[in-house]
């Protein structure tokens, strides 16, 4: 084989990597139900598709919460160490003092709305933050019996509520921005009373004063969107939200918990609790947060094996790509996605030898060019 045609199955390898995303490198690759070679072509045993991809919907039977869930948590021993030092750090925050941002008369204008109570008391956001999704979480679990899949999925869930919340407390004490029922806070009495500079002198209760410097951001919107946020992202990989099918029921499963999370950011400042500023910057946060941490543990939602783990695939692979499968329906579901597998494999296939076979006859026709060049 000439060099340039080695340069062009080359090529054409990288290419396949990383237009796919995975490593398609197995040379063995055969289909699920003839154990035939996939490709015929010379050329195309070199751009085979990883056979382990055909097996999305095979279920780890064998790794189940009683067989490998000690072995799981304490391979993440020091990530769960660190959860317990985030919540140290947010019991400390709350004994930080604030910073008392200057408060004049002229800016009293959009500090003075009523002081309401809460619509969405604070001790609710645990509940439908963290305690409602891992339910979800559990449910999925007893659906596949896949311990990876449980494990980082709380995991994930609670760095990203517990990791929103360090940050909103920080960035609380460092601005001190006051909130829109200030005035009501500072003066109960509606006697508004300043010093020499013209700054606030408060005749309130303590506590109150001091929340009512921690106006920015909201809290129980970056939180909401912390754990509603990162249930979305996990439903909408779990039922394959973007797998090019236009099912829009899916999307509408998968809008539901941001819709919740945005409706309790409403609902703080319609109780005038915080600014909307407040709220926006709180519900940017808390999803940018679940999103990393999403990430951390599972591919993205959109991508061809987000509907699990990359510790599920890394014990694919430990295990040769041969799991149990638990039940009739993933199988069926696993010979679909074999054969969508095998056709798009197919028609990539297609492409790379166009370009393979293009740059062969751009390569001869400079042979030729140049063999003619010295018989002349």
């Amino acid at each position: 084989m000439s060099w340039c045609r080695l340069r062009s199955v080359f090529c054409l390898e990288n290419f396949s990597w990383f237009s796919r995303g995975q490593g398609l490198t197995d040379q063995r690759s055969r289909t699920s139900n003839g154990g035939s070679d996939s490709f015929s072509h010379p050329y195309l045993p070199l751009i085979t598709h990883d056979k382990k991809t055909a097996m999305r919907e095979v279920q780890l039977g064998s790794h189940t919460l009683r067989s490998h869930g000690v072995k799981v948590a304490r391979t993440h021993k020091h990530d769960w160490l660190i959860l317990l030092l985030l919540a140290g750090i947010i019991a400390a925050l709350n004994f930080i003092h604030p910073f008392y941002r200057f408060v004049g008369k002229d800016m009293m204008d959009d500090l003075k709305y009523p002081h309401k109570s809460n619509t969405v008391p604070f001790w609710v956001v645990p509940m439908y933050a963290d305690v409602l999704p891992i339910f979800i979480f559990l449910i999925f679990y007893f659906y596949r019996r896949d311990v990876y899949d449980l494990h980082h999925a709380i995991l994930g869930l609670l760095f990203s509520t517990l990791g929103t919340t360090v940050i909103t407390d920080a960035i609380k004490d460092a601005v001190g921005r006051p909130r829109p029922d200030f005035f009501w806070r500072c003066f109960p009495d509606g006697k508004d009373v300043y010093d020499k500079w013209g700054n606030v002198i408060c005749s309130g209760a303590k506590n109150i004063i001091k929340e009512g410097h921690k106006s920015f951001p909201s809290g129980h919107t970056s939180l909401s969107f912390a754990g509603l946020g990162f249930l979305s992202l996990y439903l909408a990989g779990k039922i394959k939200a973007f797998d090019c099918r236009g099912h829009v029921a899916k999307l509408c499963l998968v809008w539901l918990p941001l819709l919740a999370a945005a409706l309790v950011g409403i609902s703080r400042v319609d109780d005038y609790r915080h600014h909307w500023q407040d709220v926006f910057a709180g519900g940017l946060l808390g999803y940018v947060v679940a999103l990393f941490c999403y990430l951390q543990f599972f591919p993205p939602p959109h991508h061809v094996r987000g509907w699990a783990t990359y510790a599920y695939f890394r014990a694919m692979d430990e295990c040769g790509g041969t799991t149990p499968v638990n039940n009739g329906a993933g199988s069926l579901e696993a010979g679909v996605d074999n054969q969508e597998t095998k056709r798009s494999d197919e028609a990539e296939a297609e492409a790379f030898m166009e370009i393979a076979l293009a740059d062969d006859r751009h390569s001869h026709s400079e042979d030729m060019k140049s063999g003619g060049g010295r018989h002349s």
